[in-house]
């Protein structure tokens, strides 16, 4: 009589420990994203108000805070970055408004991102 021979089957798939490791590496990923994607949507929104107040804003510098107060209120979320913030220069007969400002994130208490925005009109 013949015995029946056990072929070693090879298993295959991830441990919990690798399950871990890569749902540990992806939380840590989706929270850096959640927490910075807010600030570089305020960075663009705020990029795009200070073109449309040099374009359209006025002529005095009085003038282009005033206007630039004014576009801060209608936006929602511009926090960083007041109309007293503005560097505003002619060049060329062409007005020129740069700002630069700088966003700490709070990521896990006592860890901290901080990021340097800079900017000027086109």
């Amino acid at each position: 009589m013949s015995r029946p021979t056990k072929t070693a089957q090879r298993q295959s798939g991830i441990t919990l420990i690798g399950l871990m490791f890569w749902a540990v590496l992806f939380c840590s990923v989706a929270l850096v994203a959640m927490k910075v994607i807010p600030a570089l949507t305020e960075y663009r929104t705020v990029s795009s108000m200070v073109n449309k107040v040099a374009q359209t804003g006025g002529s005095t510098v009085p003038e282009i805070r005033a206007a630039f107060d004014r576009a801060a209120q209608v936006e929602y979320g511009v926090t960083s970055v007041h109309s007293r913030d503005l560097d505003i220069t002619k060049e060329n007969d062409k007005i020129v408004i740069k700002f630069a400002y700088d966003k700490e994130i709070e990521l896990i208490s006592p860890v901290y991102l901080l990021i340097k925005f800079q900017g000027q009109s086109k």
